[in-house]
């Protein structure tokens, strides 16, 4: 019973430390990205009314742009970099523990033993990074259902979506994807738990 629980508290350090390197290298990357598309946008748009010299209202006109564009980059920043996250989580030991992704058995042999891929590429996420990111959806999606239930039961707000915005969406993808990677481990044939 003992070492249940010991092996048992290391796999949840696992996927803590998984999860948490995951969040950090996926808000670090999603914040970059946004930041440029946005100032992409931003020097374009600049550029394209006749490199005007600088001065306050501009100056302004400018940051106010910056800020609409980034909130919505945001979004299109974090799709890319949730696909590309995924890959990174694989053959990397962490507490004792790696998430190994597995070769696809061939349809004539079910019963073929299968290797773990060394050299990922996106191809061979492809499957996995479906069945994730809709674990992740449904995860995301339960969590907006309880966040409803309590700001309706204890808040004032008169429309239903008032709190709701990008940065509270995050959040509960950053939630939703600590959940995600322990349930993944179990659904998922391509996917096992190994120690390393």
């Amino acid at each position: 019973m003992i070492c249940w629980v010991n092996l048992d508290k290391k796999v949840s350090r696992f996927y803590f430390l998984l999860w948490f390197r995951w969040a950090l290298k996926l808000t670090l990357y999603t914040l970059v990205l946004t930041f440029v598309i946005a100032a992409f946008i931003t020097l374009g748009i600049y550029i394209a009314q006749g490199l005007k010299p600088l001065d306050i209202e501009i100056i302004t006109a400018l940051i106010a742009i910056f800020k609409f564009w980034f909130v919505l980059s945001w979004s299109f920043a974090l799709l890319i970099i949730l696909f590309r996250s995924l890959k990174y989580i694989f053959n990397k030991c962490v507490g004792g523990y790696v998430f190994e992704l597995l070769t696809c058995p061939v349809q004539e042999k079910k019963d073929e033993i299968r290797e773990v891929i060394t050299d990922i590429g996106y191809g061979d996420l492809l499957k996995v990074w479906r069945k994730w990111f809709m674990l992740l959806i449904w995860m995301v999606a339960a969590q907006m259902i309880v966040a409803l239930i309590i700001m309706k039961l204890f808040s004032s707000y008169e429309n239903i979506f008032d709190w709701f915005n990008i940065y509270l969406l995050y959040i509960f993808i950053l939630i939703a994807g600590y959940f995600s990677f322990i349930v993944l481990s179990i659904k998922c044939k391509k996917v096992r738990i190994s120690k390393c």
